[in-house]
């Protein structure tokens, strides 16, 4: 379960309040003499020891491979940014073994806070793994734990544990990079707090992604009520202590708006966007009717977020669809939608 689980303790006065309306990608064969590393290679089976000799730059390795099936393989990974293992879904692309001279464009796939599923719910919650059978990309699910924010946690300034966002875009990329053929060309979306990952990963490292979308994604992290939703989610993911993210955004909101999406639309300038969402209203995709006070909160701080790119001249794809829930069955709809506009770059 997602942001559901948290808001829940927050009590029906934060929830009534949260639904007021002042809250707002050919990927191109590469011969072996681009990328010396692989000339002569032969690529083993997966359950080798042969992936386990390239690090990542800080040391990060792979401790242990599991192939789910033909394309799906996760990673069990001794991340120094997170002090701890970390793990990552991936499917590989058709022709990934045939081709052993190849790289492969990369799409991340972020799910949001508070989902026991973690790192495995794209593949558990929606049809990704049917829907990219025949498409010649890589994808990528990392965990972001518990309420991760895909973020380097402050913690006051006295450790640099976790870091979120250094394990995603530099632990996980260069060991995917090294040993499986990930290429360079990149395109990255998120559902909830994993909407918030995409466009903060995006802006943050503007010359990463070529593409970045968000599916009711918290996107204006300093507006009206956000900064208690954040607080929310780490009381009831056990971190009490929620200053140790990104401090009190009262005493330094500095830190903050450099970690807010809203804040910092001139760095998507160039980045192919897309941002959607739902009303909360019972919709096509529900089994049942009535409200989810989840989806207007987030519906809010993606139009502030889509009015603040625009007010900078920067084109943006919406899909605002009305009654819909914050669920899954709307994000796998979402991704579909998306889809053309993530991979349109990767496949130049």
């Amino acid at each position: 379960m997602l942001l559901r689980r948290v808001l829940s303790g927050l009590g029906r006065v934060l929830l009534v309040v949260l639904l007021l309306p002042a809250f707002h990608f050919s990927a191109q064969g590469v011969a072996a003499s681009a990328r010396g590393p692989w000339a002569g290679h032969a690529f083993p089976d997966l359950s080798g020891d042969y992936w386990a000799d390239r690090t990542a730059d800080n040391g990060a390795r792979i401790t242990a491979r599991t192939r789910v099936d033909k394309r799906t393989l996760d990673l069990a990974i001794d991340s120094p940014s997170l002090g701890r293992t970390g793990m990552v879904r991936v499917l590989l692309p058709p022709g990934w073994e045939s081709q052993p001279l190849r790289e492969w464009p990369v799409v991340y796939l972020l799910h949001g806070c508070c989902e026991p599923a973690d790192y495995e719910s794209w593949t558990r919650f929606t049809d990704v793994r049917e829907f990219t059978a025949d498409e010649e990309v890589m994808v990528v699910m990392p965990s972001d734990g518990p309420a991760g924010m895909y973020s380097a946690w402050h913690n006051y300034g006295m450790v640099d544990i976790p870091d979120w966002e250094a394990f995603h875009l530099t632990e996980v990329r260069q060991l995917l990079e090294r040993n499986y053929r990930a290429g360079e060309r990149r395109a990255v979306a998120g559902v909830s707090i994993g909407g918030f990952g995409a466009m903060h990963y995006s802006f943050r490292h503007p010359d990463m992604f070529e593409a970045a979308a968000s599916y009711s994604g918290v996107l204006h992290t300093m507006g009206p009520l956000v900064p208690a939703v954040v607080k929310g989610i780490l009381i009831r993911e056990g971190f009490h202590d929620w200053r140790a993210l990104w401090g009190d955004e009262r005493v330094t909101p500095e830190l903050w708006r450099a970690h807010n999406p809203h804040d910092n639309v001139t760095e998507l300038r160039g980045t192919s966007l897309y941002v959607s969402g739902g009303n909360g209203l019972s919709g096509p995709l529900d089994s049942g009717s009535g409200i989810d006070v989840l989806e207007p909160a987030a519906l809010h701080t993606s139009k502030a977020f889509v009015g603040r790119l625009r007010g900078a001249g920067i084109p943006v794809t919406t899909d605002f669809y009305g009654p819909g829930t914050h669920s899954w069955p709307y994000w796998e709809r979402a991704l579909h939608r998306s889809w053309p506009m993530l991979t349109r770059e990767l496949r130049r």
